[in-house]
């Protein structure tokens, strides 16, 4: 069973957190949770509050096989700014373990902090300036180079979840809870 490390903020996008921990459960992947803040509890960008299982300074000994992003602010901007965060995604992609963002978060997270440099990436439009080094893909809601998964925005949570679900437990187990979810 893969396991998954989903970060969130407060000012993360409702629709983009709850939708990839839902796909990912479906998919029997075991998703924690973490807060990067000094509290589990955070107000996503909507005003739905939501209780993280960790504090993320509580999982920095923690391999994971994948860290998903949400995207919303200015919960990005938490994000982009949790050193804690930063530094297991660093030591995540050295792994090449799967990193995954959605929205402004593959701007503000992997293009401030040099994840994206020589890669193709997409995010939401506007946000494009802060892919640093990258090759922005306006036309691809959802992009995949190496390690690297990037996607546009909340309409896209579905499929961007369904793509990180497809590359950590294979295109049959995506195909399956896609089909239950009427995809």
């Amino acid at each position: 069973m893969s396991k998954v490390l989903v970060p969130i903020a407060n000012g993360s996008e409702d629709i983009e957190v709850i939708t990839i921990i839902d796909v990912l459960r479906r998919g029997d992947i075991e998703v924690h949770l973490a807060s990067v803040h000094d509290s589990k509890s955070i107000v996503a960008a909507r005003g739905t509050k939501i209780e993280a299982d960790v504090l993320i300074d509580d999982v920095t000994d923690t391999l994971y096989d994948a860290i998903v992003l949400s995207g919303g602010m200015p919960g990005a901007e938490h994000l982009r700014d949790s050193k804690t965060l930063v530094d297991l995604l660093e030591k995540h992609d050295i792994q090449d373990a799967l990193l995954a963002a959605i929205c402004a978060s593959p701007a503000l997270v992997f293009g401030t902090h040099g994840f994206v440099v020589d890669k193709q990436a997409t995010c939401y439009p506007g946000f494009e300036s802060n892919l640093k080094g990258a090759e922005y893909l306006p036309d691809q809601p959802v992009v995949m180079d190496d390690n690297i998964i990037t996607a546009q925005g909340p309409a896209m949570a579905m499929a961007f979840s369904l793509a990180v679900l497809a590359n950590l437990e294979g295109y049959e187990k995506a195909q399956e809870v896609a089909d239950g979810l009427l995809c």
